[in-house]
Formats: structure tokens, C-alpha cells, sequence
């Protein structure tokens, strides 16, 4: 029976041909009744050919101009027929891929007990696309911009005009290239990318690692067009570590944490990457801004983001920047 069938947000998502922040999206706004089971939210089979269903009607009948407003439509509500009550209204969504994030998530929980945290691990530049698009609360970018030196301010300026916001920063970490053991191709640091034929194992477009890789080639003169791979993407710094482990790359972009997880890889330190924070200010979020900000100020937050290796922890919670 299709009751007894239920998909993750993921499948929700390649289902729907949506992008998995649209679903978050729709469950916030109770289109989607959703559950959770452990650290995982599910939608039944019937709920969402329930909502299929509505969507195409709403499509088919959509009211005439001069009766919309004289007569209030039925409550169809997914939210209210289906008896859920417990449909996350107030979420919060986190994107970013590092694990601090899911360690985040777990302190605000406890800290923010009417707020339920989702994460999301979609790359820095599509999180603050998605923010601008009102489909994010919480945003975890690591955008280096390479003619000022400067890391996530220059594109939260650009992407969220007109928007008030705050960031703040969650770590600071060692970035740099993955190599082979024993660093058989001698790379040292940026320049030496110009070496032709290099094989790289890069990140999809839109993540923090792939736009570092990318402005340390247009600072250095170095074409794309002379590597091996430039198209080969991972969706994360284990996937490309562990690529170059194997021998199927010469290097790739990446932090040091996830080469100290994978055997048979080198790391090459050339870059202290900042991690921040972006939230909207609106009135509606700015009490559990707060909470969050204490969060990240907290020593046992701190305590538990310490053993992580490559973490720099110097500014985490320091505010650096308020629209």
C-alpha cells in the first residue's frame, strides 16, 4: 500500500525534478507533511501524491478575477486534512557540507527547542542563491574573492542587495591540494598548477573549494584548458580525496580535515579559508538570531568543534559584518 511507503527529502526532491531546498520549502509552509524519524525527515507516498494532486488542480481551476475575493476558498490545506501535528512550521534550514554545521544543528536543538534545524549540503554560492530566494535560514559559505583577498562578504554584498543580514564566523580552516602520497608531481603551491597535463579531480561548480581553485587560476595566469579532469566533479572534499588517492588524479582542492580521513593521500597547506555565517534580519528571525549567536559563542560548542583537525576557532562567533 502506498501509506506504507515513504521518501526521504532527497527522493522527494529527484521525484519532483525540485531542488531539495524547494522541499524544504514546501514542508515549512505545510504543503508537504512531513515527519522525522531519528535525524531524518520522510513524507508518505500518499502525502505526496496528495500534494501532486492539489498542485495540478489549483493549475486546472484557478478562480476567475471577480469571484476570488467574494468567496473564500475551502481549507485544503495538506497541513489540516491530513491530521499531522507535527509538521515542522518552524524549521530552520542550514545548508553547507562541513560537519560543524551537524554539530551546530544539534546544539540548536537543544538551545531552540521551537525550532527544528534541517540540513541541507548544497555548496556556498547555490546556499546564498537559495537565501535570496527565501529557501534558507541559516547559510554556510566559503567564497574566497581573489582581488581583494577577502572571504564571503564581496558575494553576500552582491547576491543579497537590498536585504539586512549579519555574519558571522563559524571557523576558520586549512585549505590547499590534495595530492599522491609521496607528492610525485612536486606541486608546492598554486603556481606549480601551470605543469600541463596535470589530472585534476575538481568540485562542482558553485562550491567554495571550486571558486578557490578557480580564482587561484585567473590570478595566476593559469588556463583550465591545459588540466586533465577540469569536468570531473565531486560532490565533496572526501569524494575528491579519495579520487586522488586511488590514482585517478595527480591533485585536487580541498580541506585538510578530510585527508587526514582518507589513507593514501597528501596534503598541501596554502591557505587559511574563513567559514561564516549569513542569516537574514527580519523581525520574525531576529530572537532566534540571538540564540544562535550564543551558540557559536559557547564554550561547550567550542569544546566539541576542538578535536577537529585543521579547525581554527580564534573567531568563531565573532560577528563580522551587520546590515
Amino acid at each position: 500500500m502506498t501509506a506504507e511507503i515513504s521518501y526521504t527529502t532527497e527522493e522527494i526532491a529527484k521525484l519532483l525534478k525540485i531542488s531539495k531546498l524547494t522541499v524544504y520549502d514546501l514542508i515549512k509552509k505545510g504543503d508537504l507533511p512531513a515527519y522525522r524519524v531519528g535525524k531524518q525527515m520522510r513524507v508518505d507516498a500518499s502525502d505526496l501524491e496528495a500534494y501532486k494532486t492539489r498542485a495540478k488542480g489549483d493549475m486546472l481551476a484557478a478562480p476567475k478575477a471577480d469571484t476570488a475575493e467574494s468567496t473564500p476558498p475551502p481549507n485544503t490545506s495538506l497541513a489540516a486534512s491530513s491530521g499531522l501535528s507535527s509538521i515542522p512550521k518552524n524549521t530552520l534550514v542550514i545548508t553547507g557540507q562541513d560537519v560543524s554545521l551537524d554539530i551546530l544543528a544539534k546544539h540548536i536543538e537543544k538551545k531552540i527547542p521551537d525550532r527544528w534545524p534541517l540540513r541541507s549540503y548544497v555548496g556556498s554560492l547555490d546556499s546564498l542563491i537559495a537565501m535570496y530566494r527565501g529557501e534558507t535560514d541559516i547559510v554556510s559559505t566559503h567564497l574566497l574573492d581573489g582581488d581583494t583577498g577577502e572571504y564571503n562578504i564581496p558575494y553576500v554584498r552582491k547576491i543579497l542587495i537590498g536585504s539586512s543580514y549579519v555574519v558571522i564566523n563559524l571557523v576558520s580552516r586549512s585549505a590547499g591540494l590534495y595530492v599522491q602520497q609521496g607528492n610525485p608531481k612536486k606541486l608546492q603551491g598554486w603556481a606549480d598548477l601551470k605543469q600541463k597535463s596535470l589530472r585534476l579531480i575538481n568540485r562542482e561548480k558553485g562550491s567554495g573549494a571550486r571558486v578557490l581553485l578557480d580564482e587561484q587560476l585567473r590570478l595566476h595566469g593559469i588556463s583550465y584548458r591545459d588540466m586533465i579532469g577540469y569536468e570531473h566533479e565531486e560532490s565533496n572534499h572526501m569524494g575528491v580525496a579519495g579520487k586522488v588517492a586511488l590514482g585517478e588524479g595527480d591533485f585536487g582542492v580541498g580541506i585538510e580535515k578530510a585527508a587526514s580521513m582518507v589513507g593514501g593521500v597528501d596534503f598541501i597547506p596554502l591557505i587559511q579559508e574563513r567559514v561564516d555565517l549569513v542569516m537574514l534580519k527580519k523581525p520574525e528571525n531576529l530572537a532566534w538570531i540571538e540564540r544562535v549567536k550564543e551558540v557559536l559563542q559557547s564554550e561547550v560548542f567550542h569544546n566539541e568543534l576542538r578535536p577537529i583537525q585543521g579547525y581554527n576557532l580564534s573567531q568563531t562567533g565573532r560577528v563580522l559584518f551587520e546590515t
